[in-house]
């Protein structure tokens, strides 16, 4: 996109606000109208999340490893699964873990917007793998149940325990990180997963050890993977609406609209698009009617619209074009503001 200023095209004129290459280069004056991306995504926020990925890692694959011997071992299906769960799950946090030191990289000539696109992705990946995980265990506690095996409950019991005491903790660690971004909130649903897999086995091992019956093991493994499903469903429809552009989860365009028809000076507004530059970067381009007015005097409406944006919705990231006119009443795409005057 261009640098903030003002330009002039087919009789109207803009007025852009939008992410710079250089900050420090392209900010003229430094105001309301250029808002760098630091502003929201700081230095020490990602090391720390760096550093939470990198230790949810390392536990992960520990628990995988100990799951996996005691597994085979005991006999125990669920364990196994939950074993071939976590594994996939220390993938998806390393996923997580490159798109978080990917958004780091700045903007380059070719790719203006930066690398913030990446955590989005990796939420989609992460999402996907839950889902073909899911079908693999439901096939395999099937065939469990057509041909029963014997398990011993003891060492399932235990690894159980220590793999919930361990998902449990990573998935706390991450909780604040997830509610404002979709990369974190995948590998957060994935602990989570994690810490209810491990529960149901610890179920599933009292209830072999009760009843006798080691079908226990396969049930539980089937609830497992339905509750796995519902966890990743959010996940995965956020990332893909985010990825075809659509609005983040929590923006409401007609409230948005609303919001900027209470702004004295604006009269109306029309081809509203708000999307998202990253799993926490919102991004709005609109054009404003503003009747004719002095040129000057949008300056205090462009610093508004944008004081209103990124306050109440955190919408750091404007492309606003003014025009000097009224909605045209045959337009279906302008919508007037009643009540407003020049």
């Amino acid at each position: 996109m261009a640098d903030d200023g003002l330009q002039i095209a087919d009789g109207r004129w803009q007025n852009q606000s939008s992410t710079p290459l250089s900050p420090s280069a392209l900010c003229h004056p430094p105001s309301a109208i250029c808002h760098p991306p630091s502003e929201m995504h700081h230095h020490h926020h990602h090391q720390d999340v760096s550093r939470k990925l990198t230790l949810a890692t390392c536990a992960n694959l520990v628990v995988v490893l100990g799951e996996i011997i005691v597994g085979i071992y005991s006999g125990s299906l669920a364990l196994l699964g939950d074993a071939l769960h976590n594994l996939t799950d220390s993938v998806a946090l390393m996923i997580a873990l490159v798109a978080v030191r990917l958004e780091r990289r700045p903007p380059t000539s070719g790719k203006s917007f930066g690398y913030q696109r990446a955590g989005i992705l990796a939420a989609f990946i992460n999402a996907g793998m839950l889902v073909a995980f899911t079908i693999f265990v439901f096939r395999e506690a099937y065939l469990r149940l057509l041909q029963p095996h014997a398990v011993q409950t003891w060492p399932m019991l235990i690894t159980a325990i220590v793999a919930l005491l361990v998902n449990g903790a990573t998935a706390m660690s991450l909780q604040h990180e997830s509610r404002e971004d979709v990369n974190i909130r995948g590998a957060f649903v994935h602990m989570i997963g994690d810490a209810v897999s491990s529960a149901g086995i610890i179920v599933a091992a009292i209830l072999i050890r009760v009843t006798g019956a080691t079908q226990w093991d396969a049930i539980l493994s089937m609830f497992i993977g339905v509750l796995i499903l519902l966890s990743s469903y959010g996940v995965l429809k956020e990332s893909v609406n985010l990825l075809l552009e659509g609005t983040p989860s929590g923006i409401d365009p007609t409230d948005v609209m609303q919001s900027l028809s209470k702004i004295d000076g604006i009269h109306g507004v029309h081809h509203l698009h708000i999307w998202a530059l990253g799993p926490s970067s919102p991004a709005l381009s609109c054009h404003l009617m503003v009747g004719d007015v002095p040129l000057a005097s949008t300056a205090k409406i462009l610093e508004a619209v944008n004081e209103v944006l990124a306050h109440d919705y955190r919408i750091a990231h404007t492309t606003i074009q003014f025009e000097l006119a009224e909605c045209d009443e045959n337009d279906p795409y302008c919508v007037p503001f009643a009540g407003k005057q020049p």
